[in-house]
């Protein structure tokens, strides 16, 4: 037995004796380079991830291993958490104004009516006709009062005006003369008429529309003049009527129209007494304008009185 094991030693020292030692020797240097070269590489992985890792940090203060968001997401996240915060609560009125809400907003926001600036829109509207309004009788007014002064300075007399019941828009117009030629005259003479006396009524926009007028006395016949005292005249229509035109221009165009019609003052008995009607007037007036705007208007220049 002995014998056995001392021959197994003996051959084991043989093998590792006649082994070559550069093997053994480049064996180990392999390995070692092997090593080293992965420790190198290891090494500068790791060194380069250490670096990326310190640029990430330097570019992003909570670093790469930090779980908190950086300073964009942050402030995003943030201002995504406050935004409801921050929002003003809505009254009950503008919830309903604007549908938001559920039905008990809207129902007191139609409660409460419309809004500051509805209302003062509304009100702005309202004030417009009424300021138009006051526009339209101080720019009437101006203008009466200027044909007033100026009627009181005619040096021939021609006409004569008297407010009715102190109005400055309801004249009683006085016509003091007609063509001393016509037959008019001679009748006024022969009855001792000393004018012809008609109204004007002058509405809310004149100058820019025509006044009313009739005649009121004495009772007349042809000379445009119809039933009820009214005169048949296109410039007293809308559609004859100018604004440039005067009172005092018009009473003469009148006075033309009276001779030129072959007005006469009514001698009957029992019809010259009838006076004439306002309301009676204005309708004859109405059905003249109508027929004459379908055949026409025929008026006498100022020349022919």
């Amino acid at each position: 037995m002995a014998t056995l094991l001392r021959k197994i030693g003996l051959i084991r020292l043989h093998n590792r004796d006649t082994e070559d030692p550069k093997h053994h020797h480049n064996h180990r240097g392999g390995g070692g380079q092997q090593s080293a070269s992965l420790r190198g590489k290891g090494g500068s992985k790791s060194g380069g991830h250490k670096q990326q890792q310190q640029q990430q940090q330097q570019q992003h203060p909570g670093g790469a291993g930090d779980s908190s968001p950086g300073p964009g997401k942050g402030k995003g996240k943030r201002a995504a958490e406050l935004a409801p915060r921050d929002k003003p609560p809505q009254p009950a009125g503008a919830a309903g104004a604007t549908g938001a809400g559920g039905p008990r907003e809207r129902a007191a926001g139609a409660r409460a009516g419309p809004g500051p600036a509805v209302a003062a829109a509304a009100a702005a509207g309202s004030l417009v006709p009424a300021a138009r309004q006051q526009h339209c009788t101080q720019v009437r007014s101006r203008r009466l009062m200027k044909e007033l002064q100026d009627i009181a300075r005619l040096s021939d007399r021609f006409i004569s005006v008297e407010l009715v019941d102190e109005s400055l828009f309801d004249w009683n117009v006085k016509l003091h003369q007609v063509d001393k030629d016509s037959v008019l005259w001679q009748d006024m003479k022969e009855t001792n008429t000393e004018f012809i006396l008609l109204n004007l009524t002058f509405p809310d926009n004149f100058p820019f529309s025509p006044p009313f007028m009739r005649v009121l006395s004495p009772r007349l016949e042809n000379g445009y003049v119809l039933d009820g005292g009214a005169i048949c005249m296109e410039l007293l229509t809308p559609r004859g009527w100018s604004s440039a035109y005067t009172v005092e221009a018009v009473m003469r165009q009148f006075a033309a129209s009276l001779v030129k019609g072959q007005g006469r003052i009514c001698r009957k008995a029992g019809k010259s007494k009838k006076s004439f009607s306002r309301k009676e007037a204005e309708a004859t007036f109405k059905s003249l304008v109508k027929t004459h705007e379908k055949y026409g208007w025929v008026t006498p220049p100022v020349s022919d009185g």
